[in-house]
């Protein structure tokens, strides 16, 4: 009779573990202060000990189910909480305001010195040998060893490709005055400034995107290989993910990586 029991109790748990993990959902959220939008806080599920960050809009998105439970935590502000409910599954607008945190420094006694502020002007009055010694302790290399190699490289990084920080055709013709005015350093291109703002975000997309989905995500799920995580955004480039990623639409972005790799490993595994 016990051991009817502790299998129907055994049985009972299964179902209840199978039913959970097919209720989860995404979430969208956005994390707030006093002062407007968190950045980069960190949003951990206790439950399935999954994790993620607020990105620079200060949202995130986590798939979770009824009972889980958020952990909020951010440098500047105090950790928060949560219980996913019903009333936040339903409404799929979770909105979480941090309290700053106050830290209390400890008290340090400011001797009196002839410094004057002025680096150029305070090295001066420091003693000749003073000034041998500082530099002899900073430009000893004896102990460094020029011929270790540090091969610790991720292979996402051999692969990651090469993006020119150039504009196109900026010096076509033969027109010296404007030229002349490019090479000025004081002058500064207003036309330049929103491709060069382009090109850093371009670069930074692949990192930021793999950090907001995860290894996992890329690696296990859509099964595309390390090696191949560069090529394989390349392969999405023309469905226009790096705007829409850019937009906050990052539900739209991971649909169109799922869809597309499918095709995208039919390809390489031709090759």
């Amino acid at each position: 009779m016990i051991k009817k029991l502790l299998l129907f109790f055994s049985f009972f748990i299964i179902i209840l573990n199978a039913s959970s993990q097919e209720n989860k959902t995404i979430i969208n959220g956005k994390i707030l202060d006093s002062l407007g939008i968190v950045k980069n806080a960190n949003i951990i599920n206790l439950n399935t000990k999954l994790g993620t960050f607020s990105n620079d809009f200060g949202v995130f998105r986590m798939l979770v189910s009824k009972g889980d439970s958020l952990i909020i935590s951010s440098v500047q502000h105090r950790s928060k909480k949560i219980y996913v409910s019903d009333k936040i599954i339903s409404e799929n607008n979770l909105e979480i305001s941090l309290k700053l945190n106050i830290y209390t420094l400890d008290e340090f006694v400011l001797k009196r010195h002839d410094l004057m502020g002025r680096l150029a002007v305070d090295v001066k009055s420091l003693p000749k040998n003073k000034q041998d010694s500082i530099l002899r302790d900073v430009m000893d290399f004896s102990k460094v060893n020029f011929e270790h190699q540090d091969t610790r490289i991720d292979a996402n990084i051999r692969a990651k490709p090469i993006i020119a920080k150039t504009v196109s055709n900026q010096y076509s013709g033969l027109k010296v005055g404007k030229v002349l005015s490019k090479l000025n350093p004081f002058k500064k291109d207003k036309k330049t400034k929103p491709l060069e703002d382009n090109l850093s975000y371009l670069e930074a997309f692949p990192t930021k995107l793999l950090s907001e989905l995860g290894e996992d995500y890329f690696y296990n799920q859509l099964k595309i290989p390390k090696e191949k995580y560069y090529h394989f955004l390349e392969y999405c480039k023309p469905l226009n993910i790096e705007k829409m990623y850019k937009n906050g639409r990052v539900l739209e972005v991971i649909e169109v990586l799922r869809t597309q790799s499918f095709q995208y490993l039919k390809i390489i595994s031709k090759k």
